[in-house]
């Protein structure tokens, strides 16, 4: 087995402010970032904070950005970097920072309360419920979510803009938000929920300008903005200014 000592430069800090530090860590063949973070606590600095679990690409745990990018350490290999390379690793610009690499993601937890849950079909018992294949598999795309926000955080809407997260519940809630209008089991409007008007007026999806920025950096292939955003936008279009819909709108509220 190979080694060879590779330059990073690691954010230091807390809420007050910090700095990179600069370390010369030692790399064997088939690591991966995660794994230098580990062997740097091990050998050079043992209060470095960094939040893990699974290291297997699916517990989102480990979201940092790389060189600049939003990515999982444990799902981002050494080998994708030059020998001569200095590798920078930073914490998720978007959210505040805890100490060192750990940032506190709780926006994400407060925005996922605010959309409504799926809404049982009445009369349908748990276990009884029947969907197409087609209607199954687009479900399942979106799923494959395993919250590590990294969507969240490349967003420009959230990073750039401190201002509008009270209004924006960026591309991960967005995208629950379409799962759910997509559903055809989901008896929302007969509880007098409409998904699409919240998500345009209280979930902040007009801020979305279909960058695809958050699909680029999925860690699960999602194609958040092809297949959720843009589906969920012309939904919501269709409902405030389709003059068909308009007017079928009018019609189902006119009293008998």
């Amino acid at each position: 087995m190979s080694t060879y000592d590779a330059s990073f430069r690691i954010w230091r800090g807390d809420a007050e402010g910090g700095a990179l530090g600069d370390f010369t860590v030692e790399v064997h063949d088939g690591e991966v970032v995660l794994d230098i973070v580990h062997r740097l606590q091990a050998t050079q600095a043992p209060d470095l904070a960094v939040r893990w679990n699974c290291k297997a690409g699916k517990c989102g745990s480990c979201s940092a950005e790389v060189n600049g990018r939003p990515r999982l350490m444990c799902m981002t290999r050494m080998s994708t970097f030059e020998r001569a390379e200095t590798i920078t690793i930073t914490p998720l610009r978007a959210f505040p920072v805890v100490r060192d690499l750990v940032t506190d993601v709780s926006f994400n937890y407060q925005k996922a309360r605010e959309v409504p849950a799926f809404v049982p079909p009445e009369g349908v018992a748990p276990g009884a419920y029947r969907m197409q294949q087609i209607d199954v598999e687009r479900s399942q795309e979106f799923r494959k979510c395993i919250e590590c926000f990294l969507c969240q955080d490349t967003c420009h809407v959230v990073r750039d803009h401190e201002e509008n997260k009270p209004a924006f519940a960026g591309p991960r809630f967005l995208m629950r938000v379409a799962e759910l209008d997509m559903h055809p089991l989901d008896a929302a409007s007969e509880a007098g929920l409409d998904r699409k008007r919240a998500a345009q007026e209280e979930h902040g999806l007009g801020y979305c300008n279909i960058t695809k920025c958050c699909t680029e950096v999925c860690p699960e292939g999602i194609r958040i903005t092809d297949n959720a955003l843009i589906p969920l936008k012309e939904r919501a279009v269709d409902r405030k200014y389709d003059p068909l819909v308009w007017l079928g709108s009018r019609i189902g509220r006119r009293k008998g």
